[in-house]
């Protein structure tokens, strides 16, 4: 069986909201994202007893802050066993360094990968902080600047995905948030894709939250969308 693309959002309040879809969830099928809420909610322990049950834990924390620290963090996420974990490119590039050269000294060693523009963020909100023009310009550049620092990939809208595969070769990651199947709520997301055409247009794993943790039956849901993608 191929590996899963689909990483299911674990997007709850806490840890007892979280095991009520994860006793529906086969970690053959698919692997799992824990970001701040749940994180900060449950905690590393948490995180340990997926990785224990056989998940493949995507710990989705964003670390953006000065080198030294990010690398701490990116250490001490190593060891909790985790498949694969982030930071900001915004951080730059002595950041980004500093955070491979954490994972490259580790005894276990996850996938590391970069975030670029958040999906969630329009052209107006990113002209306020800066960002003016379009905004696959400056995802290219930090998906450049990722790329230079050793990360394994980076995190991108769908949208962005065919572009960036005619800069960056095959096996540097592209993880794909802002996916919604036909007939789904857009939700807050903005720059956003159907399962399928996010595949086809080259994103290596699909970050899938509502669409299936709100559905009556989670791994029904689940197996319209590994349809779909073929």
């Amino acid at each position: 069986m191929p590996k899963p693309r689909i990483i299911i959002a674990l997007d709850y309040p806490g840890a007892e909201a979280a095991k009520a879809l994860l006793e529906q969830l086969d970690p053959a099928r698919c692997r799992v994202k824990v970001g701040k809420e749940l994180f900060t909610a449950a905690g590393p322990a948490f995180v340990s007893k997926l990785v224990q049950q056989g998940f493949d834990v995507f710990l989705d924390l964003k670390f953006h802050d000065i080198p030294n620290t990010v690398a701490k963090a990116c250490q001490a996420a190593a060891e909790l066993g985790v498949w694969m974990l982030n930071v900001h490119a915004l951080g730059g590039g002595r950041m980004l360094a500093a955070a491979r050269e954490a994972i490259d000294s580790s005894s276990h060693q996850p996938l590391l990968i970069a975030v670029t523009i958040l999906t969630s963020m329009g052209p107006e909100e990113l002209e306020q902080i800066g960002l003016t023009g379009d905004a696959g310009e400056h995802v290219r550049r930090l998906t450049s600047l990722a790329q230079e620092a050793g990360m394994d990939g980076v995190v991108c809208s769908p949208r962005e995905v065919a572009m960036l595969r005619k800069h960056i070769g095959p096996s540097f990651k592209l993880v794909t948030p802002g996916i919604r199947p036909k007939g789904a709520a857009a939700g807050d997301q903005i720059r956003m894709m159907t399962p399928a055409e996010a595949v086809a247009a080259g994103s290596d794993y699909l970050v899938i939250g509502r669409p299936i943790t709100q559905q009556p039956d989670p791994m029904a849901a689940l197996a319209a969308i590994e349809n779909e993608i073929g």
